[in-house]
């Protein structure tokens, strides 16, 4: 009796990949063995990157509200330490954005904490 291969599925599964490897430069977008290498290492990237842009963020916006909290006389540390005692439940993701781009909220809060 002659070997079983179930074609179908590996075809899809290596055509698959080549799908994930579009837009890939030289042989890394049509070579099987190529591609899936490439393709294994962009997704490790993709994964590590989704942790590492919440932290890239997280510092942005703590560099933004330092900022603005300065031209206030204040310390992004004082500040937020203030914020907290005060019990205001805003993160720095709406003080940053506050900060940037309506001045005069950001002004707001600061006296509010003071």
């Amino acid at each position: 009796m002659p070997r079983s291969v179930n074609h179908a599925a590996s075809k899809a599964r290596r055509k698959k990949i080549l799908n994930m490897a579009k837009g890939y430069w030289g042989a890394r977008k049509n070579v099987w063995t190529i591609a899936k290498t490439a393709v294994e290492k962009g997704l490790q990237y993709a994964y590590r990157d989704r942790k590492s842009k919440k932290r890239n963020f997280r510092a942005l916006w703590i560099t933004r509200i330092n900022a603005a909290a300065r031209m206030h006389d204040m310390s992004y540390s004082v500040f937020m330490d203030k914020v907290h005692k005060k019990g205001l439940t805003i993160n720095r993701k709406v003080l940053a954005d506050l900060a940037m781009n309506h001045p005069e909220a950001f002004k707001a809060v600061v006296d509010a904490v003071k």
